[in-house]
């Protein structure tokens, strides 16, 4: 994965939305796969962690993109959280040098087998591979064949030789998101031979070095990390030829694309979304498992989090993680977190959102309840009235209640009938009587299971956009939240059609057209890269349930914007 930038596959983003909304639901259980000695293998390495932005930053070193040098002791701390398996992806490309020999740099190399060694010694099983060396500069090996091949020959030789000795728990991935349209390949059968011809080459290369890598497991990616079915079925079959009982397959997954990026209105984890995860995860098992080539999900997470972790809220981000784990764990398929430095932090070893990684956690040996919303909105000024919202259990039943380490009273705070639970209006009254805008008060569900769930209680008034002007490079309309949280934004041109970027949705991408502050609602350069002089009228969709509409007018470089 690059710096988490934008992946391959979300260029394809409306196709997919389409092609996916006609898939069939295929969810039902699967035959146990053929437990072979690597299928074995890959379910002893759940869960795994991926060490990204380090080894694998395009510069001068592990810190070129921000993340401070891998230590021991980080390494040991993410042993410690309960993960059993590390990627540590490699970029070599900068520390390779001239033809003919492409030598890499004996100090990288050495700082490679030193946090290789750490992430054995901490008892991990390990994976290391060529990182984004695969867009750097193997993607153009169609028009640079000869030196391209003999260049990753080269490198592959130097690290299987360097490595020929490590422990068995130590795999080898030839390369990460193989992909070949960064140098102009376009034809989809042209790039999966050149895919096959680096596999065979690296197939062979290691298995020759000797020592542990005769057998040494190898994992192989799908064109681009790709789940679609015709890229696996291709995998598949290259695999085969080899007759080779230690290999591996590999794919990424970072969510439904609309979903996972907050864009074409899909804020909330639907049965669209948890649809994707059924219908793909059932043909990677059918495809691969299935059929004795066991699979790691080798990096997953959701695309938005490039640009903000807030991009999806809060609790349709935990039902996305938890659904995503258990469904995985049914089909015997190991999966990897992608974690930039995001996620934990590499100095103070603490998780940034403890509830994502408790929820990731509890899904390693079952199921966690949920629920339709983590939001319960109380109106300031308006009439009490009771709240509902339907409990997810999944298998659980709820144990307790509390707030502030106060137990809620079933009858008197709160309702439970089946699956839908009622906060009484007293109670919630009670809970937001500071009069405050915002969040008031946090009710923690207990279940019999599984991680807790957070049920945050906000009181609130319609938010307000104030007029202003701006730029096309700076433009930011002042905005009273009153304790409301935005979900999405529309535009659409008052003479009619969609305005902005991907404009064919209304709804707009999330941080990538605009970015909601503290006091603001920034409209980012991209949308008005893409919008046309004129009015243009945009509709702000908060979780509370109002709408606010605003009207922009845009004028060469400058904008002017009216509150309604």
């Amino acid at each position: 994965m690059k710096k988490r930038s934008v992946k391959p596959i979300a260029a394809l983003a409306l196709a997919a939305v389409l092609l996916f909304s006609l898939l069939p639901i295929s969810s039902t259980a699967s035959a146990a796969a053929p437990q072979s000695a690597m299928q074995s293998y890959v379910e002893a390495m759940q869960p795994g962690w991926n060490l990204g932005n380090s080894l694998d930053s395009v510069g001068a070193d592990e810190t070129a993109w921000g993340n401070p040098k891998v230590t021991k002791e980080l390494i040991q701390k993410i042993a410690a959280q309960g993960y059993k398996s590390i990627r540590i992806p490699v970029t070599w490309d900068s520390h390779i040098g001239g033809a003919p020999n492409y030598t890499i740099d004996a100090a990288y190399m050495n700082r490679v087998k030193e946090v290789t060694q750490w992430a054995l010694d901490a008892n991990l099983y390990v994976m290391i591979n060529v990182h984004h060396d695969s867009w750097v500069w193997l993607s153009k090996m169609e028009n640079n064949h000869d030196q391209t091949l003999a260049r990753y020959n080269a490198a592959w030789t130097q690290i299987a030789n360097a490595f020929k000795n490590s422990s068995n728990k130590l795999m080898f991935e030839s390369v990460n998101e193989p992909r070949f349209t960064d140098g102009g390949t376009t034809d989809e059968g042209k790039q999966q031979a050149l895919l096959n011809e680096l596999n065979d080459s690296f197939r062979n290369i290691v298995r020759a070095s000797g020592g542990g890598n005769t057998t040494r497991p190898l994992v192989i990616s799908t064109l681009e990390a790709s789940p679609s079915q015709t890229r696996m079925t291709a995998t598949y079959n290259a695999i085969s030829k080899w007759n080779d009982p230690n290999i591996i397959a590999t794919v990424h997954y970072y969510g439904f694309w609309p979903f996972s990026v907050n864009i074409a209105g899909y804020t909330t984890f639907n049965q669209e979304v948890q649809n994707d995860i059924t219908t793909t995860f059932d043909n990677v098992y059918n495809t691969f498992v299935a059929k004795g080539i066991p699979v790691i999900v080798g990096e997953y997470g959701l695309l938005g989090f490039d640009k903000n972790t807030g991009v999806i809220e809060q609790g349709e981000k935990l039902k996305f993680f938890e659904f995503f784990g258990q469904y995985l764990k049914q089909k015997q398929i190991a999966t990897m977190l992608w974690d930039n430095g995001q996620h934990f932090s590499r100095t103070q070893y603490t998780w940034s959102d403890t509830d994502l990684f408790n929820i990731i956690k509890a899904g390693w040996s079952g199921r966690s309840a949920t629920a339709s919303s983590d939001l319960v909105y109380v109106k300031k000024g308006a009439a009490a009235q009771d709240k509902s919202v339907t409990l997810n259990l999944n298998g659980r039943t709820l144990s307790s209640l509390t707030v502030n380490g106060t137990t809620l009273q079933s009858g008197t705070d709160y309702s439970l009938s089946g699956s839908n639970l009622t906060f009484k209006a007293s109670r919630l009254t009670q809970l937001t009587s500071s009069g405050n805008l915002g969040k008031s008060a946090v009710i923690t569900a207990k279940f019999n299971g599984g991680a807790d769930w957070k049920f945050n209680v906000v009181l609130y008034q319609t938010p307000k956009l104030s007029n202003t002007s701006g730029t096309t490079s700076s433009f930011s309309i002042p905005t009273a939240f009153n304790g409301d949280q935005l979900a999405t934004m529309e535009a659409v041109y008052t003479s009619g059609g969609n305005a902005g970027p991907q404009n064919w949705t209304s709804f707009k991408e999330f941080e990538t057209a605009f970015s909601p502050t503290s006091n603001a609602i920034k409209l980012q350069p991209a949308f008005f890269n893409e919008t046309n002089n004129g009015t243009v009228k945009l509709t702000f969709h908060f979780w509370s349930g109002e709408k606010v509409t605003y009207t922009i007018n845009k004028n060469g470089t400058n904008v002017t914007g009216t509150a309604s």
